[in-house]
């Protein structure tokens, strides 16, 4: 055999190997590495969300194009399907941007969508942090959804801010207070969206009762009572609002709570284990990790105590540990359906620069005395939860 011939074969070989290990069903998590689905394309659905329907798990992200920085929206939002949670059928772009005349325009900014399904309406229902084109992050909106197959196509409805005219059940005097409101109003929304005392000394919650609360990072939850819940950031940044929605779930019914007030909770996501509500969060960084933060409360919309950082151990590919989150930030918690006390933390590993090589960092919750934990394990499985 020549040379020539010797190469070729040897290229043929690896071809097939390589085909043969993509054809090969993953039967593991391996947080960090890339995550291919059934065309052996790594998976395009960051800042996202799972609903478990009718015997299959969807997951919905953010869609990111190749060699593009930052958040942008250019396509819309990607869903896949799966049976086992390990293997994943590109089911196409589930909600797609629109034209210049709409909130969702491409080049908007669309963020950490989330679906739920309604079983009165029988509508699947989106939400995601919007911002519309051209204005950076200063609309601080949501934006809702629907459609009649988990898979899509969704259709978008409407976007705003939220609670309008509503007080939260736990609002203090100072806060209806008309002088500070008006001071407030005189700043023009000029505070930044990270750690900063400015805040503390404004009433904005009181400066926005009239058009509605600001709202970015965010996330859904349903209640045992068949109850959703609007979860997000607000106040620039600064607290974080839980708000009831309406039955249908496509708008608010003015009932909801300010929580962790100046503690600027970014990537909120929630579960329930036992009776109890449990928070994952992370601080505001940017796109850089920092350490995770977990509260405990005995009813959705507070009063929340917070916990220590859940998360232990080390990424070994980038050294990162629990100070910053292995590299992660928190997107949601999928309690796995058919196993008890199975709940699985969703991170995301940002990649700003290239957003679409973002990889995603799955992890068990183990339940603690004190609350729960996050161990770092570079490969497991669901027997993890038989133990």
């Amino acid at each position: 055999m020549n040379m020539k011939k010797a190469i070729v074969a040897i290229s043929l070989a690896l071809t097939s190997l390589c085909l043969n290990a993509q054809a090969q069903p993953a039967s593991s998590f391996k947080p960090g590495e890339i995550w291919p689905d059934n065309n052996g394309v790594h998976i395009n659905a960051h800042g996202g969300g799972l609903l478990y329907h009718d015997g299959s798990y969807y997951w919905y992200g953010e869609h990111k194009i190749a060699g593009v920085a930052g958040n942008k929206a250019e396509v819309g939002v990607h869903v896949y399907s799966s049976n086992d949670l390990y293997n994943w059928t590109d089911r196409g772009i589930a909600l797609k941007v629109e034209g210049d005349d709409s909130d969702i325009a491409k080049g908007c900014i669309l963020e950490r969508p989330k679906v739920i399904y309604n079983p009165k309406t029988k509508k699947f229902v989106m939400w995601f942090h919007l911002e519309l084109k051209g204005k950076k992050y200063d609309s601080a909106r949501s934006g809702v959804a629907t459609a009649d197959t988990p898979e899509g196509p969704f259709t978008f409805i409407r976007s705003q801010r939220h609670n309008a005219g509503h007080w939260p059940q736990n609002v203090q005097p100072e806060q209806k207070d008309p002088e500070s409101i008006k001071l407030t109003l005189a700043e023009n929304n000029k505070f930044g969206g990270g750690p900063s005392k400015k805040h503390a000394k404004f009433n904005i919650l009181g400066s926005h009762f009239e058009g509605g609360q600001m709202a970015r990072d965010m996330n859904l939850f349903v209640d045992d009572d068949g109850t959703a819940y609007h979860i997000y950031s607000s106040e620039h940044n600064s607290t974080l609002h839980i708000s009831q929605l309406s039955e249908d779930f496509l708008s608010h019914t003015g009932h909801y709570t300010r929580n962790f007030p100046f503690r600027w909770m970014e990537a909120p996501a929630v579960f329930k284990h036992d009776g109890k509500y449990y928070l994952i969060a992370s601080g505001c960084t940017g796109w850089k990790p920092n350490a995770a933060r977990s509260a405990v409360a005995d009813n959705i919309l507070g009063p929340w105590t917070e916990l220590k950082n859940p998360c232990t151990g080390t990424n070994p590919s980038n050294k990162l540990g629990a100070a910053k989150t292995f590299g992660g930030q928190s997107t949601y918690v999928l309690p796995v359906h058919g196993k008890k006390d199975a709940y699985i933390a969703m991170f995301d590993q940002w990649n700003p620069k290239d957003a679409i090589d973002g990889r995603y960092l799955w992890l068990p919750i183990n339940f603690t005395a004190d609350g729960f934990e996050i161990p770092w394990i570079s490969e497991w499985d669901l027997s993890h939860f038989d133990k």
